[in-house]
């Protein structure tokens, strides 16, 4: 018979059927007790001076259950006191730096021919080591309204794009810290254009932009994830500036940082993406999770807060949300590019005039749509328009000689003509 415990009522329901006659194995029986517990409270009882005219009350009840719950525990059996002798070896393997499975750990115990059973190894780690205990946990307050929101990435599943070919869909996931309110933008690769795409899509279906956000540690928003220096993609800070946000990054392998967020992955995966036949079209994809996370995520009663994720924002956050963006976000490209003797750089297969004092160092490139910035640590080296490809005469390097350029630019001239293959109008030495 499994275990069961037994509460101060059942010792009542024992003694009570004890003194009206009936057997042991009877109140066994119908109570669902084993047989030799029903005689240890009965043999105590009797200890005790009861007899069938003594009237059970709650204190004769806890005074029969105490004697028989407290009495002294049986030794320990022959393969407990063998692991109780290796606890210092089975707690080293299961705390290192890189901790064995208990499976490995009876496997190496049968090897020093300690013979447990597995049953007997888990309970025995469980009990005297705290292996796997799980921690309390403490809910935390929510923020005020409008001051943070939560964002990870969850992967979805597979489906099959428009060439036919079967790509794993992810889904970056926003979710408002005080109201529970959530966005999903499911996309096919986790690269910063897509995760500022992402975010202005949820701005826009909040109609606001919270003050804070909590990141995970993809490298799409963060190139060093550290606990106390995050080091933050430099085209993502640029985006979290023009959106007014400050970014905070939440420590690797600390869930419970973002558990707010976190939580929602299997959600999402479960109640939008399973089951679900999704087109080839991920625009498609894009507007059924925005209908479901309107119709079906923000009209639930939420399960920690008891209230309704969508009515909640609209009665007391989204008053307190910053302004949501007007128009698309242009997200720049950061890279370092030599420059090379013919005072030219080459970024995106173009090539950008450099002036002639900083041909051999390395500079910072940052290119958007509509503009090349060269810098040489705090220092804007030069600014250019963005080169577009043409196909019909694509850029090469300048047919002027280096010695050529060097020579006007020592004559004191400031204005250099170039001929028709170099990536800029004019270059100014």
């Amino acid at each position: 018979m499994s275990f069961r415990e037994i509460t101060m009522q059942d010792v009542s329901e024992v003694l009570r059927r004890w003194q009206a006659g009936q057997s042991a194995r009877r109140i066994a029986r119908e109570m669902g007790i084993d047989r030799k517990t029903v005689g240890r409270y009965v043999e105590e009882a009797k200890a005790a001076g009861l007899v069938a005219e003594t009237t059970v009350t709650e204190v004769v009840a806890r005074t029969v259950g105490a004697g028989v719950q407290t009495r002294p525990l049986p030794p320990p059996s022959q393969q407990w006191q063998s692991l109780a002798q290796r606890r210092d070896q089975i707690s080293a393997w299961l705390e290192s730096a890189r901790p064995l499975r208990l499976v490995r750990v009876h496997e190496l115990l049968a090897r020093e021919e300690i013979a447990v059973s597995y049953t007997t190894l888990r309970r025995y780690v469980r009990r005297e080591l705290g292996w796997r205990k799980k921690q309390p946990t403490v809910r935390l307050d929510d923020p005020a309204p409008g001051q943070e929101a939560q964002i990870d990435f969850g992967l979805m599943g597979t489906i099959t794009d428009e060439e036919g070919q079967t790509r794993k869909l992810h889904a970056l996931i926003v979710t408002l810290s005080s109201s529970r309110h959530m966005f999903v933008w499911p996309t096919l690769r986790q690269t910063t254009e897509e995760v500022c795409a992402g975010l202005d899509a949820a701005w826009r279906f909040f109609g606001g932009v919270p003050r804070y956000t909590i990141l995970d540690n993809p490298t799409a928003m963060v190139v060093r994830a550290n606990a106390t220096d995050p080091g933050l993609n430099r085209s993502f800070r640029e985006y979290a500036e023009s959106r007014g946000f400050f970014p905070d990054t939440a420590r690797v392998r600390h869930p419970k940082d973002k558990a707010r967020v976190e939580n929602q992955v299997p959600y999402v995966r479960e109640r939008w993406f399973a089951g679900e036949s999704f087109g080839p079209r991920l625009a498609e994809i894009r507007r059924h999770a925005e209908t479901w996370c309107r119709d079906v995520a923000g009209a639930r009663v939420h399960g920690t807060t008891r209230r309704v994720p969508g009515e909640v924002y609209e009665t007391e956050e989204r008053p307190h949300m910053q302004p949501a963006p007007a128009a698309p976000f242009d997200v720049p490209l950061w890279s370092t590019a030599k420059v090379h003797p013919d005072h030219h750089v080459q970024v995106q297969k173009a090539l950008y005039s450099v002036p002639t004092r900083f041909i051999g160092k390395v500079v910072e490139v940052r290119a958007d749509r509509s503009s090349v910035r060269l810098y040489l640590g705090a220092e804007l080296v030069k600014v250019h328009p963005r080169a577009t490809f043409r196909p019909a005469r694509p850029r090469g390097r300048c047919a002027m000689s280096t010695r050529s350029c060097a020579r006007r630019a020592r004559a004191g001239s400031r204005s250099v003509s170039l001929p028709r293959g170099c990536s800029t109008v004019r270059c100014r030495g």
